[in-house]
Protein backbone atom coordinates (compact mmCIF):
# COMPACT_ATOMS: atom_id res chain seq x y z
CA UNK A 1 0.00 0.00 0.00
CA UNK A 2 1.18 3.35 -0.87
CA UNK A 3 2.14 5.53 1.51
CA UNK A 4 -0.13 8.80 1.82
CA UNK A 5 1.46 11.74 1.24
CA UNK A 6 1.09 14.80 3.63
CA UNK A 7 0.23 18.20 2.81
CA UNK A 8 3.18 20.40 3.75
CA UNK A 9 2.30 23.80 3.75
CA UNK A 10 4.55 26.29 3.39
CA UNK A 11 6.20 28.76 5.88
CA UNK A 12 5.40 32.36 5.41
CA UNK A 13 7.96 34.66 5.59
CA UNK A 14 8.12 37.04 8.87
CA UNK A 15 6.76 40.45 8.35
CA UNK A 16 8.99 43.54 7.66
CA UNK A 17 8.29 45.66 11.23
CA UNK A 18 8.34 48.48 9.01
CA UNK A 19 4.96 47.48 6.44
CA UNK A 20 1.59 48.42 7.63
CA UNK A 21 0.67 45.06 7.70
CA UNK A 22 2.62 44.15 11.18
CA UNK A 23 1.99 48.20 12.69
CA UNK A 24 -1.47 47.47 12.26
CA UNK A 25 -1.93 43.98 13.88
CA UNK A 26 0.20 44.31 16.61
CA UNK A 27 -2.02 47.75 17.50
CA UNK A 28 -4.84 45.16 17.35
CA UNK A 29 -3.40 42.06 19.31
CA UNK A 30 -1.97 44.88 21.67
CA UNK A 31 -5.38 46.22 22.25
CA UNK A 32 -6.30 43.12 24.45
CA UNK A 33 -2.50 42.95 25.77
CA UNK A 34 -2.69 46.19 27.28
CA UNK A 35 -6.85 45.83 28.86
CA UNK A 36 -5.50 42.04 30.54
CA UNK A 37 -1.96 44.22 31.56
CA UNK A 38 -4.09 47.07 33.31
CA UNK A 39 -6.35 44.42 34.78
CA UNK A 40 -3.58 42.66 36.57
CA UNK A 41 -2.10 46.19 37.53
CA UNK A 42 -5.61 46.78 39.27
CA UNK A 43 -7.00 49.04 37.21
CA UNK A 44 -10.47 49.95 35.69
CA UNK A 45 -11.51 47.85 32.61
CA UNK A 46 -14.22 49.12 30.11
CA UNK A 47 -16.00 47.02 27.31
CA UNK A 48 -16.91 49.16 25.05
CA UNK A 49 -19.78 49.13 22.28
CA UNK A 50 -18.03 49.85 18.66
CA UNK A 51 -19.15 53.01 17.49
CA UNK A 52 -19.28 54.40 21.13
CA UNK A 53 -17.04 57.84 21.44
CA UNK A 54 -13.39 56.63 21.83
CA UNK A 55 -12.40 60.04 22.55
CA UNK A 56 -14.36 59.91 26.74
CA UNK A 57 -12.17 56.64 27.73
CA UNK A 58 -9.14 57.83 26.00
CA UNK A 59 -8.59 60.93 27.21
CA UNK A 60 -9.80 59.93 31.09
CA UNK A 61 -6.57 57.23 30.30
CA UNK A 62 -9.25 54.36 30.87
CA UNK A 63 -8.43 50.72 29.13
CA UNK A 64 -10.56 49.00 27.55
CA UNK A 65 -11.82 45.70 25.44
CA UNK A 66 -14.12 45.50 22.51
CA UNK A 67 -16.58 42.70 22.64
CA UNK A 68 -17.23 42.57 18.76
CA UNK A 69 -13.86 42.85 18.24
CA UNK A 70 -13.09 39.87 20.30
CA UNK A 71 -16.50 37.88 19.27
CA UNK A 72 -15.38 38.32 15.47
CA UNK A 73 -11.68 36.57 16.47
CA UNK A 74 -13.09 34.18 18.24
CA UNK A 75 -15.63 33.16 15.44
CA UNK A 76 -12.82 33.54 12.61
CA UNK A 77 -10.73 30.81 14.42
CA UNK A 78 -13.37 28.56 14.34
CA UNK A 79 -15.13 28.60 18.38
CA UNK A 80 -17.99 30.73 16.97
CA UNK A 81 -20.65 27.76 17.53
CA UNK A 82 -18.88 26.36 20.36
CA UNK A 83 -19.28 29.72 22.32
CA UNK A 84 -22.87 30.09 21.09
CA UNK A 85 -23.89 27.10 22.33
CA UNK A 86 -22.77 27.92 25.25
CA UNK A 87 -24.66 31.24 25.63
CA UNK A 88 -27.76 28.67 23.97
CA UNK A 89 -27.62 26.52 27.11
CA UNK A 90 -28.16 29.26 29.77
CA UNK A 91 -31.48 30.01 27.91
CA UNK A 92 -30.61 32.80 25.31
CA UNK A 93 -32.42 32.30 21.95
CA UNK A 94 -30.35 31.18 19.20
CA UNK A 95 -32.36 34.45 17.29
CA UNK A 96 -30.27 36.83 18.59
CA UNK A 97 -26.85 38.60 17.84
CA UNK A 98 -23.92 36.16 17.88
CA UNK A 99 -21.58 38.68 18.73
CA UNK A 100 -23.66 39.22 21.47
CA UNK A 101 -23.84 35.03 22.39
CA UNK A 102 -20.22 34.81 22.02
CA UNK A 103 -19.73 37.71 24.51
CA UNK A 104 -22.61 36.60 27.10
CA UNK A 105 -20.83 32.87 26.71
CA UNK A 106 -17.75 34.52 27.85
CA UNK A 107 -19.58 36.66 30.73
CA UNK A 108 -20.25 33.35 32.17
CA UNK A 109 -16.95 31.35 31.45
CA UNK A 110 -14.85 34.11 31.50
CA UNK A 111 -12.32 32.73 29.34
CA UNK A 112 -11.92 31.50 26.02
CA UNK A 113 -8.26 30.44 24.33
CA UNK A 114 -8.96 31.58 21.21
CA UNK A 115 -9.23 35.17 22.39
CA UNK A 116 -8.96 36.27 25.98
CA UNK A 117 -10.09 39.67 27.35
CA UNK A 118 -9.83 41.46 30.41
CA UNK A 119 -12.99 41.05 32.56
CA UNK A 120 -14.55 44.38 32.62
CA UNK A 121 -15.35 46.49 35.46
CA UNK A 122 -18.13 49.20 33.70
CA UNK A 123 -19.42 49.08 30.56
CA UNK A 124 -19.98 51.70 27.67
CA UNK A 125 -22.66 51.21 25.45
CA UNK A 126 -24.52 53.51 22.47
CA UNK A 127 -27.01 51.92 20.15
CA UNK A 128 -26.08 54.11 17.03
CA UNK A 129 -25.18 50.22 15.81
CA UNK A 130 -28.45 48.64 16.71
CA UNK A 131 -30.85 48.76 19.43
CA UNK A 132 -29.93 44.94 20.33
CA UNK A 133 -26.91 46.57 21.82
CA UNK A 134 -28.70 47.98 24.72
CA UNK A 135 -30.31 44.64 25.64
CA UNK A 136 -27.05 43.07 25.06
CA UNK A 137 -24.81 45.13 27.70
CA UNK A 138 -27.88 45.21 30.06
CA UNK A 139 -27.84 41.45 30.49
CA UNK A 140 -23.98 42.07 31.27
CA UNK A 141 -24.19 44.69 33.47
CA UNK A 142 -27.00 42.22 35.28
CA UNK A 143 -25.15 39.01 35.46
CA UNK A 144 -21.55 40.66 36.07
CA UNK A 145 -23.38 43.03 38.67
CA UNK A 146 -21.36 46.16 37.15
CA UNK A 147 -22.42 49.77 36.18
CA UNK A 148 -23.91 50.35 32.40
CA UNK A 149 -23.31 53.82 31.03
CA UNK A 150 -25.46 54.14 28.55
CA UNK A 151 -25.13 57.10 25.18
CA UNK A 152 -28.20 57.32 23.37
CA UNK A 153 -28.23 58.20 19.42
CA UNK A 154 -31.00 57.81 17.99
CA UNK A 155 -31.86 56.68 14.48
CA UNK A 156 -32.48 60.01 12.53
CA UNK A 157 -34.69 60.20 10.17
CA UNK A 158 -34.44 63.07 8.68
CA UNK A 159 -31.17 63.60 6.14
CA UNK A 160 -29.14 65.92 7.71
CA UNK A 161 -28.59 65.67 11.89
CA UNK A 162 -30.32 68.57 13.57
CA UNK A 163 -29.04 71.16 16.46
CA UNK A 164 -31.50 69.35 18.88
CA UNK A 165 -29.92 65.96 17.93
CA UNK A 166 -26.13 66.97 18.91
CA UNK A 167 -27.59 68.37 21.83
CA UNK A 168 -29.24 65.87 22.91
CA UNK A 169 -25.94 63.56 22.68
CA UNK A 170 -23.45 66.50 23.83
CA UNK A 171 -25.38 66.61 27.34
CA UNK A 172 -24.95 62.74 27.59
CA UNK A 173 -21.16 62.59 26.73
CA UNK A 174 -20.28 65.21 29.36
CA UNK A 175 -22.62 62.82 31.68
CA UNK A 176 -20.75 59.71 30.67
CA UNK A 177 -17.71 61.35 31.33
CA UNK A 178 -18.74 62.27 35.10
CA UNK A 179 -20.58 59.34 35.78
CA UNK A 180 -16.50 57.61 34.97
CA UNK A 181 -14.81 60.35 37.05
CA UNK A 182 -17.02 60.08 39.66
CA UNK A 183 -17.03 56.02 39.78
CA UNK A 184 -13.13 55.28 39.15
CA UNK A 185 -11.63 58.31 40.75
CA UNK A 186 -10.45 59.77 37.47
CA UNK A 187 -10.23 63.53 36.25
CA UNK A 188 -10.74 64.89 32.36
CA UNK A 189 -7.86 67.21 30.85
CA UNK A 190 -9.25 69.39 28.24
CA UNK A 191 -5.56 69.13 26.92
CA UNK A 192 -5.47 65.46 26.70
CA UNK A 193 -8.63 65.62 24.98
CA UNK A 194 -7.67 67.87 22.45
CA UNK A 195 -4.72 65.53 22.12
CA UNK A 196 -6.64 62.34 22.02
CA UNK A 197 -9.29 63.90 19.23
CA UNK A 198 -5.96 65.29 17.00
CA UNK A 199 -5.06 61.42 16.97
CA UNK A 200 -8.57 60.43 16.56
CA UNK A 201 -9.11 62.74 13.30
CA UNK A 202 -5.21 62.08 11.55
CA UNK A 203 -6.50 58.33 11.88
CA UNK A 204 -9.73 59.06 10.35
CA UNK A 205 -8.06 61.15 7.56
CA UNK A 206 -5.51 58.10 6.62
CA UNK A 207 -8.05 55.67 6.63
CA UNK A 208 -10.55 57.41 4.78
CA UNK A 209 -7.94 57.95 2.03
CA UNK A 210 -6.61 54.64 2.06
CA UNK A 211 -9.87 53.21 1.49
CA UNK A 212 -10.50 55.61 -1.35
CA UNK A 213 -7.55 54.51 -3.14
CA UNK A 214 -10.24 51.94 -4.57
CA UNK A 215 -10.67 54.39 -7.15
CA UNK A 216 -8.08 53.26 -8.98
CA UNK A 217 -7.72 50.54 -11.42
CA UNK A 218 -6.86 47.71 -10.87
CA UNK A 219 -7.31 48.72 -7.04
CA UNK A 220 -4.21 48.35 -5.12
CA UNK A 221 -5.85 46.69 -2.82
CA UNK A 222 -7.66 43.43 -2.23
CA UNK A 223 -11.12 44.65 0.03
CA UNK A 224 -10.65 42.18 2.79
CA UNK A 225 -7.70 43.87 4.27
CA UNK A 226 -10.35 46.43 4.83
CA UNK A 227 -12.15 44.23 7.10
CA UNK A 228 -9.05 43.10 9.12
CA UNK A 229 -7.23 46.56 9.50
CA UNK A 230 -10.97 47.98 10.27
CA UNK A 231 -9.84 46.86 13.65
CA UNK A 232 -7.39 49.44 14.79
CA UNK A 233 -10.11 52.11 13.76
CA UNK A 234 -12.47 50.57 16.31
CA UNK A 235 -10.28 50.05 19.21
CA UNK A 236 -7.82 52.05 18.67
CA UNK A 237 -8.10 55.50 16.65
CA UNK A 238 -7.32 58.10 19.36
CA UNK A 239 -3.74 56.50 19.94
CA UNK A 240 -0.91 58.65 18.03
CA UNK A 241 0.57 54.79 16.52
CA UNK A 242 -3.31 54.00 14.91
CA UNK A 243 -2.59 57.40 13.02
CA UNK A 244 1.12 56.53 12.26
CA UNK A 245 0.46 53.10 10.87
CA UNK A 246 -2.55 54.48 9.09
CA UNK A 247 -0.58 57.02 7.24
CA UNK A 248 2.09 54.04 6.23
CA UNK A 249 -0.90 51.72 4.85
CA UNK A 250 -2.37 54.80 2.81
CA UNK A 251 1.33 55.31 1.32
CA UNK A 252 1.64 51.48 0.36
CA UNK A 253 -1.31 51.80 -1.55
CA UNK A 254 -0.02 54.78 -3.13
CA UNK A 255 3.12 53.29 -3.72
CA UNK A 256 1.05 50.22 -5.38
CA UNK A 257 -0.73 51.92 -7.68
CA UNK A 258 2.68 54.08 -9.24
CA UNK A 259 4.24 50.43 -9.04
CA UNK A 260 1.25 48.24 -10.89
CA UNK A 261 1.09 46.71 -7.72
CA UNK A 262 -1.65 45.24 -5.48
CA UNK A 263 -2.60 42.81 -2.31
CA UNK A 264 -5.64 41.33 -4.72
CA UNK A 265 -2.99 38.39 -5.61
CA UNK A 266 -5.01 37.83 -9.22
CA UNK A 267 -6.03 39.64 -12.11
CA UNK A 268 -8.87 41.72 -11.04
CA UNK A 269 -11.71 41.03 -13.65
CA UNK A 270 -14.77 42.69 -11.61
CA UNK A 271 -15.08 44.74 -9.02
CA UNK A 272 -18.13 45.11 -6.49
CA UNK A 273 -19.17 46.61 -2.98
CA UNK A 274 -19.58 44.25 -0.04
CA UNK A 275 -22.39 44.94 1.89
CA UNK A 276 -22.52 43.70 5.54
CA UNK A 277 -20.69 42.12 8.11
CA UNK A 278 -18.07 39.64 7.03
CA UNK A 279 -18.77 35.91 7.70
CA UNK A 280 -15.63 35.66 9.94
CA UNK A 281 -16.29 31.51 10.27
CA UNK A 282 -16.27 31.30 6.92
CA UNK A 283 -13.73 34.60 5.87
CA UNK A 284 -11.79 32.48 3.62
CA UNK A 285 -14.46 30.74 1.97
CA UNK A 286 -15.96 34.26 0.93
CA UNK A 287 -12.81 35.29 0.17
CA UNK A 288 -11.49 33.03 -2.16
CA UNK A 289 -15.31 32.60 -3.86
CA UNK A 290 -14.88 35.94 -5.19
CA UNK A 291 -10.66 36.03 -5.86
CA UNK A 292 -11.09 32.91 -7.35
CA UNK A 293 -13.15 34.44 -9.95
CA UNK A 294 -11.25 37.96 -10.51
CA UNK A 295 -13.65 40.00 -8.27
CA UNK A 296 -12.07 42.08 -5.75
CA UNK A 297 -14.03 43.81 -3.39
CA UNK A 298 -12.88 46.96 -3.32
CA UNK A 299 -15.85 48.91 -1.34
CA UNK A 300 -17.81 48.55 1.64
CA UNK A 301 -19.74 51.03 3.54
CA UNK A 302 -18.64 49.60 7.20
CA UNK A 303 -14.89 50.86 6.07
CA UNK A 304 -16.00 54.67 6.28
CA UNK A 305 -18.08 53.87 9.23
CA UNK A 306 -15.10 54.34 11.25
CA UNK A 307 -13.89 57.08 10.33
CA UNK A 308 -14.27 60.23 12.11
CA UNK A 309 -12.80 63.24 10.95
CA UNK A 310 -14.05 66.67 12.54
CA UNK A 311 -13.08 70.10 13.49
CA UNK A 312 -15.38 71.33 16.15
CA UNK A 313 -17.05 69.74 19.24
CA UNK A 314 -20.30 69.68 17.73
CA UNK A 315 -18.44 68.03 14.30
CA UNK A 316 -17.55 65.48 16.53
CA UNK A 317 -21.04 64.68 17.67
CA UNK A 318 -22.79 64.97 13.92
CA UNK A 319 -19.81 62.44 13.30
CA UNK A 320 -21.15 59.61 15.51
CA UNK A 321 -25.07 60.40 14.30
CA UNK A 322 -24.15 60.27 10.99
CA UNK A 323 -22.87 56.55 11.77
CA UNK A 324 -24.34 54.03 8.21
CA UNK A 325 -26.53 52.01 11.17
CA UNK A 326 -28.46 55.50 12.64
CA UNK A 327 -29.28 57.08 9.25
CA UNK A 328 -32.16 57.17 7.52
CA UNK A 329 -32.82 55.34 3.75
CA UNK A 330 -31.98 58.32 1.98
CA UNK A 331 -28.76 59.39 2.98
CA UNK A 332 -27.47 55.83 3.66
CA UNK A 333 -28.44 55.00 -0.34
CA UNK A 334 -26.92 57.80 -1.32
CA UNK A 335 -23.93 57.20 0.47
CA UNK A 336 -23.27 53.72 -0.78
CA UNK A 337 -23.93 55.04 -4.59
CA UNK A 338 -21.42 57.41 -4.14
CA UNK A 339 -18.88 54.82 -3.24
CA UNK A 340 -20.14 52.72 -6.08
CA UNK A 341 -19.61 55.30 -8.39
CA UNK A 342 -16.25 56.49 -7.26
CA UNK A 343 -15.03 52.84 -6.89
CA UNK A 344 -16.40 52.08 -10.54
CA UNK A 345 -17.80 49.46 -9.05
CA UNK A 346 -19.76 47.01 -11.36
CA UNK A 347 -22.11 44.71 -8.62
CA UNK A 348 -23.28 44.42 -5.30
CA UNK A 349 -23.36 41.46 -2.84
CA UNK A 350 -25.17 41.70 -0.14
CA UNK A 351 -24.78 39.96 3.15
CA UNK A 352 -28.28 39.68 4.99
CA UNK A 353 -26.94 38.91 8.33
CA UNK A 354 -29.09 36.41 10.54
CA UNK A 355 -28.59 38.32 13.59
CA UNK A 356 -29.60 41.68 11.69
CA UNK A 357 -33.17 40.94 10.91
CA UNK A 358 -34.72 44.13 10.70
CA UNK A 359 -31.40 45.39 8.86
CA UNK A 360 -31.85 42.64 6.51
CA UNK A 361 -35.49 44.12 5.06
CA UNK A 362 -33.72 47.81 5.00
CA UNK A 363 -31.45 46.67 2.82
CA UNK A 364 -33.56 44.94 0.43
CA UNK A 365 -35.09 47.71 -0.68
CA UNK A 366 -32.19 50.22 -0.15
CA UNK A 367 -30.08 47.83 -2.29
CA UNK A 368 -32.45 47.53 -5.07
CA UNK A 369 -32.47 51.09 -5.29
CA UNK A 370 -28.46 51.18 -5.05
CA UNK A 371 -28.71 48.42 -8.50
CA UNK A 372 -30.87 50.68 -10.50
CA UNK A 373 -28.98 54.03 -9.04
CA UNK A 374 -25.70 52.18 -10.76
CA UNK A 375 -26.63 50.43 -13.30
CA UNK A 376 -25.16 47.34 -11.71
CA UNK A 377 -26.83 43.95 -10.69
CA UNK A 378 -27.51 42.99 -6.72
CA UNK A 379 -27.06 39.65 -5.41
CA UNK A 380 -27.40 38.27 -1.95
CA UNK A 381 -26.56 35.56 0.46
CA UNK A 382 -27.56 33.93 3.67
CA UNK A 383 -25.38 34.27 6.52
CA UNK A 384 -23.94 34.76 9.96
CA UNK A 385 -21.27 37.12 11.52
CA UNK A 386 -20.09 34.60 14.04
CA UNK A 387 -22.45 31.60 14.00
CA UNK A 388 -21.12 29.21 11.31
CA UNK A 389 -24.56 26.96 11.44
CA UNK A 390 -26.64 29.30 9.35
CA UNK A 391 -24.03 29.72 6.58
CA UNK A 392 -24.28 27.78 3.45
CA UNK A 393 -21.29 28.04 0.83
CA UNK A 394 -23.47 26.29 -1.62
CA UNK A 395 -25.64 28.95 -1.81
CA UNK A 396 -23.06 31.67 -1.53
CA UNK A 397 -21.03 29.80 -4.50
CA UNK A 398 -24.11 29.91 -6.20
CA UNK A 399 -25.28 33.66 -5.92
CA UNK A 400 -21.27 34.58 -6.03
CA UNK A 401 -21.27 32.95 -9.52
CA UNK A 402 -24.40 34.07 -10.86
CA UNK A 403 -23.26 38.33 -10.13
CA UNK A 404 -20.51 36.97 -11.78
CA UNK A 405 -21.88 35.92 -14.96
CA UNK A 406 -24.20 39.05 -14.89
CA UNK A 407 -21.27 41.27 -14.53
CA UNK A 408 -19.63 39.45 -17.86
CA UNK A 409 -22.78 39.79 -19.81
CA UNK A 410 -23.07 43.45 -18.77
CA UNK A 411 -19.16 43.99 -19.56
CA UNK A 412 -19.57 42.10 -23.20
CA UNK A 413 -22.79 44.47 -23.86
CA UNK A 414 -20.65 47.51 -23.22
CA UNK A 415 -18.09 46.52 -25.66
CA UNK A 416 -20.31 45.73 -28.09
CA UNK A 417 -21.71 49.87 -27.81
CA UNK A 418 -17.98 50.86 -27.61
CA UNK A 419 -18.33 52.36 -24.18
Amino acid sequence: MAEEKKEVKKSRPPLDPNSAKYKLGKIAGDAFKDAIAAKAAGKPVAWVSSNFPVEIPETLGLATAYPENQAAGIAARGAGERMCTVAEEEGYSNDICAYARVSLAYAKLKECPEQDVAMPDVLLCCNNICNCMIKWYENLSKELNIPMIMLDIPFNPDYEVSDAEVQYVTAQFWDAVHQLEKLFDLKWDDKRFEEVTGFSCRSSRAWLAATECARYVPSPFNGFDLLNHMAVMVTARGKKEAGEAMETLLKEYEDNHKNGKSTFRTEEKYRIMFEGIACWPYLRVTSHGLKDRGINMVTTIYADAFGFDYHSFDEMIRAYCSVPNAINLEKSRDKRIKLCKDNHVEGLLVHTNRSCKLWSGFMYEMSRQIGEACGIPVASFDGDQADPRNFSEAQYDTRVQGLMEIMEANKQAKQEKGE
